[in-house]
């Protein structure tokens, strides 16, 4: 940063402004009493002896009027000096009475007798030079009458424009102003009153005279009353006393010419014509003065100025030289005038190699365009901050730098040229790169996360939440920011929060610990929380992982294990009682025969039977609920099965409960025992039957259902895959939420006493399980219960081309496979995607050039072919035709039709396989994999 260096130009006591509107010091006000005080006193003693008759001396008047008119010319000339300055129009005005002063002089010495001629000339009259005098002496105070009036401390009102105009208008007005008056008071004399006989003054010349004299006393009055008051406005005050003096002693209190009013009157009048000037001409000798002062002080502090320059000259030097950026100087065609040290360290060049080259020895070729816009913002005066660029070192590495430019000027304010500081930011950019990253990271880390990422103050308001708040707590981010945590954080777990957040201010780190956040529409949620104190920033930091699915998870796990435990229990007790009913109902018999022929004891005996018949039937049902029941799986059709179930029912429901089937059209075949499975729908009917007392609605449901990975995965004892369904869907009193949990236990009912052994659903529990299917129940109270059977698809020999297809890897190969397609842009793309496969493809427009490349090309190994195409073959015969000449060639067919050439009666014919248009390269992948290897 450069320091400016003033120079104090002005004296101690600084009087060099204009005296028109330099304000009037107290000494100013003390001369001028003075001497008005001595002229006074003058006056005063004078005025007994003015009519006193003296010798008359014409040069006296001819000295005078010169000595007058150089007077004032003078004055109005320095005063004019001023108001090409100041532009002030009261300073204008009293110029020009100056002026007017000096021509009415000369016009009077022209016109005085015995001067310049016996009469005086310009036919002049005895009246002329008396008039003359009296208006000259009433025109000078009209002119300080108009400049008091119009004065202010500034100098007045001011004139725009050139000051030349006004200047040769006044003296112009002048001018003219004299010529008429001359006019006047010579050709005109005889009109004019006589103001002068016989030497002596007429009543006349009383009466003008007194005009003239009031004239100049006011014009003294509004002088002293126009304030504030400048040194000209002063020194007019002495002048208009003078001149009440002098037209005083030489036209009122004297007598006639030549006597000695005459005399002094015009000597006062001599004097005021002098004051104004001799303050002028002081005040510009003393102006002189101060100016040849400051002319030393400005040379002695030039050289010091020199001095001082030189050595900051040579600090810019040492600066430029030892800076550790870049200092770089141009000129606007954009060759290298100045090139520091560190230009040399950083770019590699030494000054001497850069100095006169151009600017795109260190420019990228790409760059040259930016490098000369930079030159050409230059040179319209901008200037250039923080700009990123790439520069080029001497051993072709390239650098990321930052440049500063600014114009280069020359003494005169010219651009010449370019100043650059260049400053290498390579590694800075990389850091900075590096920290973007990792902030992008961080910050996409925190948008994606599944767990809830809080920041909290160290009061606990809420500065940053993760947009997962919205699965997890219901709310939206802007919800909770500004927010404190008491008011989303469960009452029970505030203070077991606040003890965790102390410790991490304490320095535990990795906090683990569970509380329990309201959702938004109100119910709790348990969350396992990991927390952190970061003392730089004062912040904590959370991440919350909501263990509502692994709590449903664990406790559907305990129930599966209670489940498999009641299971294993009831199996082994329902094993050992069969082996106990085994002997009881084998020896039934003998003992019945034994007793044919006593009724009372045959009558006992078919009790036991009946009573072991029963056990028979509970353990078979014990059996089932542990998965132990011997199991006689087939195909079935379940429409079937579940129509037949329906018809059953009928009868066994009553009227007052409508059965409504809802079977889908093509519901895949299941491998299950279809014993079990009526055992199982009339268990499920029965419950419904009881569940409705008073009537109502039992709905059979079949479809096809795909459980993915995301219902397997909250759903452990279920493995993904397709499934048909079975829903058994009442519309009676459902069940209570707090029942649901154990309706599949043993022996678990609602029903009264005596009207149920709570072993249907367990048998139907098991049944499914054993099955290798899934059950599951929904049920709301007064809104009825849905029971819901998936039973594995059945496959084998019956299984389609999709699920094969499903079951195939995604791979390619390197076989052979002629592309038969008879749009160009779909044959285009087939060939891209079989390409992209490793595959080595040919390609077809229709059959008749198909069979061309069969026959000579005997390593094709598959037939990829459309159905439809136009000719006289379609795919499919092409394909027959093929498999004729090449049996063992192997087809795939494609099609947006299921046309009868390949299908009939809603199925594939047998070894057919159809990938359906449109496919994705996935699918075409596994059914040319299936494709070859059928």
């Amino acid at each position: 940063m450069t320091t400016q260096r003033e120079v104090n130009v002005h004296a101690k006591n600084d009087r060099s402004t204009f005296l028109s509107t330099l304000p009037a010091m107290q000494s100013d006000r003390t001369a001028a009493l003075a001497i008005v005080g001595i002229s006074a006193i003058l006056f005063a003693l004078a005025v007994p002896f003015a009519g006193k008759p003296l010798i008359q001396v014409p040069g006296f008047v001819a000295s005078y009027q010169s000595a007058l008119a150089v007077s004032n010319i003078i004055t109005a000339v320095l005063l004019l000096s001023q108001f090409a300055v100041l532009r002030s129009r009261a300073l204008l005005l009293l110029s020009t009475g100056y002026l007017f002063t000096a021509a009415a002089a000369m016009t009077h010495a022209l016109t005085f007798p015995g001067l310049f001629a016996p009469a005086g000339l310009l036919g002049s009259g005895s009246q002329t030079t008396v008039w003359l005098y009296m208006i000259w002496h009433g025109g000078f105070p009209l002119f300080v009458l108009a400049y008091g009036w119009l004065k202010d401390g500034n100098g007045g009102n001011r004139i725009d424009g050139p000051a030349g105009r006004p200047i040769m208008l006044a003296v112009l007005g002048v001018v003219a102003a004299m010529v008429v008056i001359a006019w006047t008071v010579t050709a005109q004399h005889d009109l004019l009153p006589i103001l002068l006989r016989d030497g002596r003054y007429t009543t006349t010349m009383i009466g003008v005279v007194s005009f003239v004299w009031s004239l100049s006393f006011a014009a003294l009055i509004t002088l002293w009353f126009r304030k504030p008051h400048t040194v000209i406005d002063v020194w007019l005050m002495v002048t208009m006393c003078a001149w009440l003096f002098d037209i005083a002693l030489s036209a009122i209190v004297n007598v006639a010419r030549y006597d000695l009013g005459f005399y002094v009157g015009r000597l006062y009048g001599l004097f005021a014509a002098s004051f104004v000037l001799a303050v002028l001409l002081i005040e510009n000798v003393r102006l002189q003065a101060q100016t040849m002062s400051l002319v030393g002080r400005l040379r002695e502090q030039s050289a010091s100025e020199r001095d001082y320059y030189g050595k900051r000259l040579a600090l810019y030097k040492s600066v430029v030289e030892s800076s550790n950026d870049a200092i770089i100087t141009e000129s606007l065609d954009g060759v290298i005038t100045g090139w520091n040290r560190a230009a040399e360290r950083l770019f590699g060049y030494s000054a001497a190699e850069a100095v006169g080259q151009s600017i795109q020895l260190i420019v990228p070729q790409e760059r040259r365009a930016e490098a000369r816009g930079i030159l050409n913002s230059i040179s319209a005066n901008e200037t250039i901050d923080q700009h990123e660029t790439v520069r080029i070192r001497k051993d072709g590495r390239e650098l990321d730098v930052m440049l500063n430019v600014s114009p280069l000027r020359s003494d005169g304010g010219e651009i010449i040229g370019a100043s650059k500081i260049t400053h290498d930011i390579t590694e800075e950019k990389q850091s900075r790169e590096k920290l973007r990253r990792e902030t992008e990271e961080r910050q996409r880390i925190f948008e994606t996360s599944q767990d809830l990422i809080l920041v909290t103050d160290g009061f606990g308001n809420f500065i940053q939440v993760s947009p997962s708040v919205k699965d997890i707590l219901g709310f939206s981010p802007d919800d909770m920011i500004g927010h404190s945590a008491t008011e989303f954080i469960h009452p029970d777990d505030l203070e077991r929060t606040r003890q965790e957040m102390r410790a991490a201010r304490h320095g535990h780190i990795k906090r683990s610990f569970e509380a329990r956040y309201y959702h938004y529409d109100g119910h709790e949620v348990t969350l396992n929380w990991v927390g952190n104190w970061s003392e730089p920033v004062k912040r904590h930091f959370f991440i919350g992982r909501d263990l509502t699915d692994k709590q449903a998870a664990e406790a559907q796990f305990r129930q599966v294990q209670k489940m498999d435990s009641i299971g294993q229990l009831t199996g082994g007790v329902a094993h050992d009682f069969n082996n106990v009913l085994t002997v009881i109902t084998g020896t039934i018999g003998i003992l019945a025969d034994a007793v044919a022929d006593r009724p009372e004891l045959a009558a006992i005996t078919k009790l036991i039977d009946d009573a072991a018949e029963r056990g028979a039937q509970l353990t078979k049902h014990l059996l089932a609920f542990a998965r132990k029941q011997p199991l006689q799986p087939r195909e079935i059709d379940v429409n079937a099965l579940a129509l037949e179930a329906a018809k059953l029912l009928h009868p066994t429901l009553g009227e007052q409960i409508t059965i409504l089937p809802q079977l889908t059209e093509d519901a895949w075949p299941a491998l299950v025992d279809p014993g079990q499975l009526s055992t199982a729908i009339l268990n499920l009917a029965l419950n419904a039957r009881d569940a409705m007392p008073d009537g109502g609605t039992l709905v059979l449901e079949t479809r096809n259902i795909f459980l993915d990975d995301g219902y397997a995965s909250m759903n452990p004892d279920v493995a993904a895959g397709n499934y048909v369904m079975i829903a058994v869907s009442d519309t009676g009193t459902g069940i209570p939420a707090a029942l649901i949990e154990r309706v599949f236990d043993p022996f678990f009912t609602t029903k009264e006493v005596g009207k149920g052994t709570g072993l249907g659903l367990s048998m139907v529990f098991g049944f499914v399980k054993q099955s290798g299917g899934h059950i599951k129940i929904y049920s709301e109270e007064g809104h009825g219960t849905s029971v819901k059977i998936y039973l594995p698809r059945s496959t084998g020999v019956q299984e389609t081309e999709y699920e094969a297809l499903q079951n195939v890897p995604i791979a390619g190969g390197n076989e052979r496979i002629l592309v038969v397609e008879d749009d160009a842009l779909v044959r285009q793309y087939v060939m891209t995607q079989v390409k992209s496969l490793g595959y080595t493809a040919l390609e077809a427009a229709n059959a008749a050039e198909a069979l061309v490349i069969i026959d000579a090309d005997k390593d094709i190994d598959l037939l990829f072919t459309d159905v439809i195409m136009p000719g006289n073959m379609n795919g499919r015969q092409l394909a027959d035709e093929a498999a004729r000449r090449r049996p063992e060639l192997k087809t795939l067919f494609t099609s947006g039709y299921t046309e009868n050439a390949i299908v009939h009666h809603g199925r594939l014919d047998s070894g057919v396989l159809l990938l359906a248009k449109p496919y994705r390269k996935s699918e075409l992948a596994k059914m040319l994999r299936t494709a070859l290897a059928s």
